[in-house]
């Protein structure tokens, strides 16, 4: 494809994966109220273990509504995520053979159940996370969270994790494509190792360990996971092209 094709083929998935998320923040818009309480639990959990005040605060006019659409976007990308994920992949890898539209399905299947797994985890790190970090504000003092930081913090959190659960299904996809081989992949444990450790630690405040590590032995259990798929792969390929060659030879 040359550049200009490239280009256009870009516009059509982005427009795509736009239009469903447009279509998942409706349905968030709608949910917002639900996901507004349970947003709102941790910070009753900060009253209830740490006998203090605590509140959500919209500091002007329009951060309650800012605050929804927020939810509603946030909402529609995880509604969204098996329509955005296909396009990434079909821009990725395009031009695939009738044969290896099989790799489509195979990660569609593969990195939808994967995402809403990170979303999950997120989500569930996300009430220790602020009780913990709320914890050290001294004794007699009130929790006076703004409504954009702390949806920020639940935002990042939850769809940045959420995105990398799904990493390892890109190098399962580029080894099948003939990009890398799995020993490419394994030789690369130690740099994957730091990538992943500094990523948790990114993703979650430093103090908060346990939940650094929470996220981080499920991210490697899949990167090494995708390391063992790229090898049974790369082994079948080799025995298939060693056989071809014995047919060639008689």
């Amino acid at each position: 494809m040359s550049l200009g094709s490239h280009l256009v083929e870009l516009r059509k998935r982005l427009f795509i994966a736009a239009l469903a998320i447009v279509v998942g923040m409706v349905v968030g818009f709608i949910l917002s109220d639900f996901v507004l309480v349970a947003l709102t639990q941790p910070i009753a959990d900060i009253a209830a273990q740490q006998g203090r005040e605590a509140s959500l605060n919209f500091t002007d006019v329009s951060s309650a509504f800012d605050l929804r659409i927020q939810i509603a976007f946030t909402v529609g990308v995880v509604l969204s995520a098996p329509v955005w994920l296909y396009q990434i992949f079909a821009f990725v890898m395009p031009g695939l053979k009738r044969n290896e539209k099989r790799f489509a399905i195979g990660f569609v299947l593969a990195a939808v159940p994967l995402f809403f797994a990170g979303t999950v985890a997120g989500w569930f790190v996300l009430p220790h996370m602020v009780v913990l970090l709320t914890g050290f504000a001294p004794e007699g003092t009130t929790a006076l969270l703004t409504a954009r930081s702390y949806y920020d913090f639940v935002l990042k959190l939850v769809l940045v994790i959420g995105i990398a659960f799904v990493l390892p299904v890109f190098l399962v996809i580029l080894n099948f494509a003939g990009v890398l081989s799995a020993v490419t992949i394994l030789k690369s444990w130690r740099i994957a190792i730091l990538a992943i450790t500094l990523f948790t630690a990114i993703a979650t405040p430093a103090a908060d360990v346990m939940s650094m590590f929470l996220l981080a032995i499920p991210m490697l259990l899949l990167y090494f996971g995708a390391a063992g798929i790229a090898f049974l792969h790369d082994r079948r390929k080799k025995k298939q092209l060693s056989n071809l060659d014995i047919e060639l030879a008689v």
